[in-house]
């Protein structure tokens, strides 16, 4: 197994005398982990990815056990001398593919993200969503160690956007670690391992998933593997979990996390069996 990726007393600047945007930062990204940063805009939680994708090195401090690193930037450079499916086989080689097994992956990665009409459109003409996809299936390629994530979500149609969560979790479950910020608070809610806040310049743990939602719940009845043991990520995003056979599950889950569940069985390795979902028998209007 690789080893944590550390950043040890990290800071960074711009200039040698500029303002110092991180300082002090102690962070330990270990495999399998998906970690969540948070902060208001402006505060340096871009800087941050960037430390941790190598795009740029820490002005002091240093940074240790380096995963192969993919990386998703908040604003993605469309106009480029290639097409989608071109200029993701050529990232695809860089990578260490083979041609044949980046052109390969490329066509895969545009048809899950809902790309492949587009696959001979030069980049430079796709429109933005387009080019975000672009920029998450180049991400994605060749199944890095540790994936990057800066507002990836955002131009993202519903579909793509289901889609890169379902990665995310075939990531992590695959011992990958993901680190990511987004806008919105119920993205990926109650799975990251560890949240964090970018706050003056350092880095503040949070409380890692916060108080699970009050209102209304589901039942997911959920068949596993002979040793029926939970994933971790799934009872982190439940409020009880009652096994009612070998390997078998009554899952209790706040309604705003029931999509995140359901990514979480489905992704297993191996996956789990979605027997039911239901209202909670005392859930407000559930007829019972």
């Amino acid at each position: 197994m690789r080893p944590d990726l550390c950043l040890e007393y990290a800071g960074r600047r711009y200039g040698l005398r500029g303002p110092w945007v991180l300082r002090g930062v102690d962070l330990t990204v270990a495999p399998g982990r998906l970690v969540r940063v948070e902060g208001a805009n402006g505060t340096g939680k871009s800087t941050l990815l960037r430390l941790l994708s190598g795009i740029d090195a820490p002005s002091e401090g240093r940074i240790t056990g380096r995963p192969r690193t993919a990386y998703v930037p908040e604003r993605f450079p469309p106009a480029l001398p290639f097409t989608a499916v071109g200029y993701l086989t050529h990232l695809g080689t860089v990578h260490g593919l083979s041609r044949t097994a980046a052109a390969r992956a490329a066509g895969e990665w545009l048809e899950r993200l809902g790309a492949a009409a587009y696959a001979d459109t030069p980049m430079a003409r796709l429109s933005k969503g387009g080019s975000q996809k672009a920029a998450v299936a180049q991400a994605l390629l060749a199944e890095p160690e540790l994936l990057v994530l800066d507002e990836a979500w955002t131009g993202l149609d519903t579909g793509a956007r289901a889609e890169l969560e379902r990665a995310v979790a075939e990531r992590t479950a695959a011992g990958g670690s993901v680190v990511f910020v987004d806008h919105d608070p119920r993205r990926l809610a109650g799975l990251p391992d560890a949240t964090y806040a970018v706050r003056d310049g350092s880095l503040v743990p949070c409380d890692v998933a916060g108080p699970l939602p009050s209102g209304p719940h589901v039942t997911v009845e959920a068949q596993g593997p002979p040793d029926g043991r939970l994933p971790d990520d799934v009872r982190r995003a439940v409020t009880s979990a009652e096994e009612t056979a070998p390997g078998s599950y009554r899952l209790t889950v706040p309604v705003p996390r029931s999509d995140a569940l359901l990514r979480a069985l489905l992704a297993a390795r191996p996956p789990w069996h979605v027997v039911s979902v239901a209202p909670r028998a005392d859930t407000p209007g559930s007829g019972r």
